[in-house]
């Protein structure tokens, strides 16, 4: 199954060598570029895009609106945002995830790292690792200004212990592996938790997570 991607970025350089990389990958194909986060929306729904490689700053339209726009349009419900930040820019990373991004890079990630992250995000998973990025995550989504996205009181004890693992970092198989379950019942697990909670995606459950506080900053 080849991976149907969409390159968003307002830098003709960066694109072309995101173009060159991607299409090197026999598992995936670039099916559009656009300069404006405008045009990323349209290609999305033109396109049958599978997933956009999102950049922040661009004209027109920025990425984390762009994001927005696409995680809204119930035709795109199967369109993932992966989306590029820079270390300057902490910030828009919480931003990104609740705008409906379902992981983030920084631009100078190597490339067999940022065509791990497409197929990673690609297939549902969420790109978010344990460590300085999950606590960076966690300090945006519970300042003051952070909107309430509703809290996991719906679930049972065990699915709560899921979504705690999930908030951590961790893949259904360590999920697994914590709780004495087999990987295909954690899979199950999380499954059921994004249903319940209408999750797109993984990265949405860590906002669910630190937002409600069943995850704490800096808890490990």
């Amino acid at each position: 199954m080849t991976i149907r991607v969409v390159l968003a970025d307002d830098q003709t350089l960066v694109r072309a060598a995101f173009a060159m990389l991607v299409e090197s990958a026999r598992d995936m194909a670039v099916v559009g570029q656009a300069a404006t986060g405008r045009e990323a929306v349209e290609l999305a729904r033109s396109a049958r895009a599978d997933l956009i490689v999102m950049d922040i700053r661009m004209p027109d339209l920025d990425g984390i609106e762009a994001t927005r726009l696409i995680a809204a349009d119930a035709d795109l419900a199967g369109v993932r945002v992966l989306v590029l930040t820079t270390y300057d820019t902490d910030e828009h990373i919480a931003e990104a995830l609740r705008a409906g991004a379902s992981g983030f890079l920084v631009k100078d990630t190597r490339p067999a790292e940022l065509l791990d992250a497409i197929r990673t995000v690609a297939a549902g998973e969420s790109l978010l690792s344990p460590g300085p990025t999950a606590r960076l995550i966690a300090r945006f989504l519970r300042s003051p200004s952070a909107p309430a996205t509703g809290g996991p009181e719906c679930l049972s004890e065990r699915e709560r212990q899921v979504l705690t693992l999930v908030a951590r970092g961790l893949n259904n198989t360590e999920i697994a592996e914590a709780l004495g379950l087999s990987p295909l019942t954690a899979k199950t697990h999380v499954s059921r938790i994004m249903g319940k909670l209408s999750a797109r995606d993984r990265a949405q459950l860590v906002i669910v997570a630190y937002e409600s506080g069943l995850v704490t900053p800096g808890a490990c």
